[in-house]
C-alpha cells in the first residue's frame, strides 16, 4: 500500500469537507480531470471545483464517511458513504432540484489515479438512483413508466 497516495486522497476528502475551493483545484495535476459518472459529467481546470460547490450548496452539512481505502501502485480506490441533508438546491445536467429537507445516506465508490503527490484522475462513482430515492424524487416513478 502507498501510504503517501492513501494520505492524499484522504486530505482530498478533507479539503473537499471544508469546502476550499481553490484549495481542491490545486490538489489536481495541471491536466487532471474529474469525472462524476453518475451524471456523465468531466470537470477539468476551475470547473474542477463545481461538484464540491454545487454539493456543498446543497448539503451545507455534506459529510464523505470513509469505509475502506485500496491502494495498488498510483491507484487508490475508496469505499464510502456521500452522507448530508438536503437544504439547499442542487445543479443536476437536466435542470435544478430544490431542496427537499431530505436526508441522504448513500453509498459511493471513488477511484482516484495520482501522480506526484496530486490527483490525475478522479473518478466517482455515487449511486445516484438511491440519492434520488432518498431525496423523494422517485417517488413519482409511475408517471415516467410505459406500459
Amino acid at each position: 500500500m502507498n501510504k503517501d497516495n492513501v494520505a492524499a486522497v484522504r486530505n482530498a476528502y478533507a479539503v473537499a469537507e471544508r469546502k476550499d475551493l481553490e484549495g481542491w483545484i490545486n490538489l489536481f495535476t495541471p491536466d487532471g480531470v474529474f469525472t462524476d459518472n453518475s451524471a456523465g459529467v468531466t470537470y477539468r481546470g476551475r470547473a474542477l471545483a463545481d461538484p464540491v460547490r454545487n454539493y456543498g450548496t446543497a448539503f451545507s452539512n455534506m459529510h464523505r464517511e470513509l469505509y475502506h481505502l485500496y491502494s495498488d501502485g498510483n491507484v487508490v480506490v475508496v469505499q464510502l458513504a456521500l452522507q448530508g441533508t438536503h437544504d439547499g438546491p442542487l445543479e443536476l445536467p437536466f435542470g435544478k432540484l430544490p431542496a427537499t429537507g431530505k436526508k441522504m445516506d448513500a453509498p459511493c465508490c471513488d477511484v482516484f489515479e495520482l501522480e506526484g503527490g496530486k490527483i490525475k484522475r478522479f473518478d466517482c462513482y455515487p449511486e445516484g438512483s438511491i440519492i434520488f430515492a432518498q431525496l423523494g424524487v422517485l417517488n413519482n416513478l409511475e408517471a415516467a413508466l410505459k406500459r
